[in-house]
């Protein structure tokens, strides 16, 4: 048995070093000689399993220290394996019947055979103040954390303190407690940085944390944090369950700081090490991969990697619905849009977004009103402004306010109301700026130069368009590129953008489709796209109706037939 002693020695040496590969590798060979029979040495074994992904290990080894323990006549340290089997069961791997399960053995042994003032009773407030959370009982959730974190400290527990705290942020972002919120975030991340928290509590807080920061937009904070979660995993090359999701969040911020190529890189990176696992960050890679195919005009790949996210249950709104728009199925992208908002719809009045959708609300509402907009429902549109200034007043993040005063300048622009349209693109403007968001003030800098066309400002206008072009050729925004070649006309048609009114005026000139695509070195579809979005704009039935209307309000140059 000398062999087997000094294996289980250098097993705890590793451990106490969070070398957890090589831990759990020797605990295996150990157990496989049958010499783990302590149950300490089982909760190494099913940690240092779940930190590498051995899900089938780590779940018989929380099992069997559960028993173990129970065998010894220790009861506070069976509920702990319970609760954290529990946990990676009902959360990580989407199994909460079993999840469940241990829960409710660890509160039967709690109740029967345990002190009344143990740690052990605030890690099972967690489990019901999860349900609350994801249940739309912010407030109940929120009163289940604090009393978790109280007894988190009362004990000295870094881990149920630290999880409490992070909870707590959660529901009051939910009630839109927006700063209150944050700054339990703030302080759940500081005990992260003490190291006195536990691997798997360290990556929950991160994951969390980061992903709360998301949902309202605070940009700043999901960069640090996000930056913080890669050092860790990095520094932990045998970690698995968290980095997938961190790689997913590393091309979230690199696309809103304009870096695509990197983006892409990270994003690439994600859906390889994701490929075949449950992990729910497989969706969100998906996702964003066809977010970033869509932005770089790849209409095909895009289609693939939405339909990839559907698959594995995510949801691929609003991105999706943004391509059927690009390619001119404009009442498709209105539908999808108008469920997608129906079903994000806050459960309480004045609570911020229905956090439990894989995206904030407010993205949902950007993406409406442009779509609406496109479609010709000014009045959805409007509305979908004044929900998103309520939740700009609520959340008070850089990110939602300057969405918000965007959103409002595009239906100025859409109404003919210029000055009001000059006044909210330029707060919109200015806020992207101090984000350093170069893809998002480059649509804000488009929406302005139309105004200012028509208000006669053609030289200002020419300065926002050229600022946007470097940021489209900076990024590879195919799309935008194509359409910042030409300037938009004053009057009735700002609502069209630049390359929709090229093809007016070409067909207005008697030119085919197929004529115009190779004029404009575009394909047959995008034309037709353009031309069915110029009829739907414009309330237009036919080719030879928007001739009429290009003459009508002077869109046709004479040069027209030469070039545009």
């Amino acid at each position: 048995m000398g062999s087997v002693v000094e294996a289980l020695e250098q097993a705890r040496a590793a451990m106490d070093v969070q070398a957890w590969d090589v831990t759990c590798r020797l605990l295996v060979a150990v157990d496989s000689r049958g010499g783990l029979a302590e149950p300490e040495d089982l909760q190494r074994l099913a940690l240092s399993a779940c930190l590498t992904g051995r899900d089938e290990v780590a779940d018989a080894g929380w099992e069997r220290a559960y028993h173990a323990f129970l065998d010894r006549g220790e009861v506070l340290p069976a509920v702990r394996c319970a609760f954290w089997l529990g946990l990676v069961l009902s959360t990580a791997r989407d199994d909460e019947a079993r999840g469940n399960g241990w829960f409710a053995r660890a509160h039967r042994i709690l109740g029967e055979r345990a002190p009344r003032n143990c740690a052990e009773r605030g890690y099972l407030l967690l489990p019901a103040a999860l349900r609350d959370l994801d249940g739309g009982d912010p407030q109940g959730a929120l009163r289940a954390f604090a009393d978790a974190a109280a007894i988190g400290e009362r004990f000295g527990d870094a881990d149920l303190s630290t999880l409490g705290c992070l909870g707590q942020g959660q529901a009051l972002i939910r009630t839109g407690e927006t700063a209150r919120g944050l700054a339990h975030l703030d302080e759940a991340m500081v005990t992260v940085g003490t190291g006195c928290a536990s691997p798997i509590a360290v990556g929950i807080v991160y994951c969390a944390a980061i992903i709360a920061c998301q949902q309202v937009l605070d940009l700043r904070r999901a960069q640090m944090w996000t930056a913080d979660l890669e050092s860790w995993c990095d520094a932990h090359p045998d970690l698995v369950p968290f980095r997938g999701q961190c790689l997913v969040h590393r091309s979230e911020l690199a696309r809103w700081r304009g870096d695509w190529d990197q983006a892409v890189i990270e994003i690439d990176r994600a859906c390889r090490w994701l490929t075949g696992s449950s992990d729910p960050a497989a969706g969100m890679a998906h996702y964003q991969r066809g977010e970033l195919h869509r932005l770089r005009g790849e209409d095909a790949l895009a289609e693939a990697s939405y339909e990839e996210a559907i698959a594995v249950g995510h949801d691929p709104h609003p991105g999706l619905a943004l391509l059927w728009l690009a390619q001119g199925r404009t009442e498709a992208a209105a539908t999808a849009m108008r469920c997608a908002v129906q079903a994000s719809s806050p459960d309480l009045p004045g609570v911020v977004s229905e956090l439990r959708a894989p995206r904030p609300r407010v993205l949902l509402l950007d993406t409406y009103v442009e779509v609406m907009l496109a479609a010709g429902d000014v009045a959805a549109a409007r509305a979908a402004c004044v929900e998103l200034d309520g939740v700009a007043d609520v959340v008070r993040t850089g990110a939602v306010r300057s969405m918000a005063a965007r959103a409002r300048g595009a239906v100025a622009v859409d109404e003919g109301r210029y000055a009001p349209a000059l006044q909210a693109l330029g707060d919109a403007r200015a806020g992207w700026m101090q984000l350093s968001a170069p893809w998002e003030l480059a649509r804000t800098r488009i929406l302005l130069a139309r105004a200012l066309r028509a208000l006669g400002d053609d030289e200002t206008a020419a300065l926002e368009e050229a600022a946007a072009e470097r940021v489209f050729q900076a990024t590879g925004a195919a799309r935008e590129l194509e359409g910042s070649t030409a300037q938009p006309a004053p009057g009735p048609a700002t609502r069209l953008t630049s390359r929709e009114l090229d093809v007016i005026r070409l067909v207005a000139a008697g030119h085919t489709n197929r004529a115009i695509a190779e004029r404009l070195v575009i394909s047959d579809k995008t034309v037709a796209r353009h031309l069915h979005n110029a009829f739907t704009k414009l309330g237009l039935p036919n080719r030879a109706a928007v001739t009429a209307y290009a003459y009508e309000h002077h869109l046709v140059h004479g040069d027209v037939h030469r070039t545009v």
